[in-house]
């Protein structure tokens, strides 16, 4: 006996949860932002002529290179807060206060490599 639900998929993938939902999502998307980019690299490695060339063009893109930092840096920040609220329970109640902390660590190291970024592309 199953559960019947009329609801759609647009309001099931609705945005619910402000911090905590925002950065489970980011996590789940900077997780697979850098499984595309290893696949990517390892493809492109293995392949050789046009494709490898394309592959090749792709990550080393300014853009792609700006979403994959964006990946890496947001997954390892907010697992860095998972796990301290992992060890600590005791600052589970705390949560969104990490979130903002996770934030203020996150926004100034991530503007700053995206002007390294853009320099070092435009040349």
């Amino acid at each position: 006996m199953g559960m019947t639900r009329n609801v759609s998929l647009f309001t099931a993938l609705g945005y619910k949860g402000k911090g905590p939902f925002l950065t489970f999502i980011l996590h789940r998307i900077g997780g697979l932002g850098m499984a595309i980019f290893v696949t990517m690299h390892i493809l492109a490695s293995f392949l050789s002529g046009d494709i490898g060339q394309f592959l090749n063009g792709i990550y080393e893109h300014w853009l792609f290179q700006i979403f994959v930092f964006f990946c890496a840096l947001f997954h390892v920040v907010n697992g860095l807060r998972i796990t301290i609220l992992d060890l600590w329970p005791n600052l589970l109640e705390y949560q969104r206060e990490a979130i903002w902390i996770e934030w203020a660590v996150f926004l100034p190291i991530f503007a700053l490599s995206v002007v390294v970024l853009i320099q070092t592309a435009g040349g």
